[in-house]
């Protein structure tokens, strides 16, 4: 069986988008700043293609006779592909910790869940400090130094 020509408009379509776009697109290459941080693009990829054709019958002769030297009838077609890249964050990794930073600033959700390891850190600093000096109250008032009420 001979290949149909769509076949091969598609073919062409699929191998163009294979090279344009791999897991490089989507989570790009690491850049180093000076001090050892790495900043890692990370990008929404979307991309379509579509491919379309016929075959057509020969034009009709005037004397009315049918050609039966060929009974392939000609294709007409064409293809066609688009690619979007968009930005959508970016992963910051320092030497203590790694942060996502969202390009979109209206998505607050976002940055409610990049607050929360900090809110946590700061509950806990404030606990051991809370815990510390009701530790050192403790120490002052068990060691007979309280005046007794007159």
């Amino acid at each position: 069986m001979s290949e149909n020509p769509i076949q091969g408009l598609m073919k062409t379509a699929m191998e163009s988008i294979k090279e344009m776009v791999d897991v490089n697109t989507i989570v790009g290459d690491a850049v180093q700043a000076n001090d050892g941080t790495l900043v890692i693009p990370i990008s929404r990829v979307s991309f379509g293609f579509a491919a379309g054709g016929g075959e057509f019958s020969p034009c009709s002769t005037t004397s009315g006779d049918q050609s039966q030297e060929s009974t392939k009838f000609p294709f007409a077609g064409g293809s066609g592909a688009g690619v979007s890249i968009q930005p959508v964050a970016f992963m910051i990794v320092a030497k203590e910790n790694i942060r996502l930073m969202s390009v979109c600033p209206n998505n607050s959700v976002d940055k409610l869940i990049d607050l929360v390891p900090d809110l946590i850190n700061k509950a806990n600093d404030f606990i051991e400090k809370k815990m510390g000096s009701h530790e050192s109250d403790k120490h002052s008032c068990s060691n007979g130094d309280k005046k007794k009420p007159e």
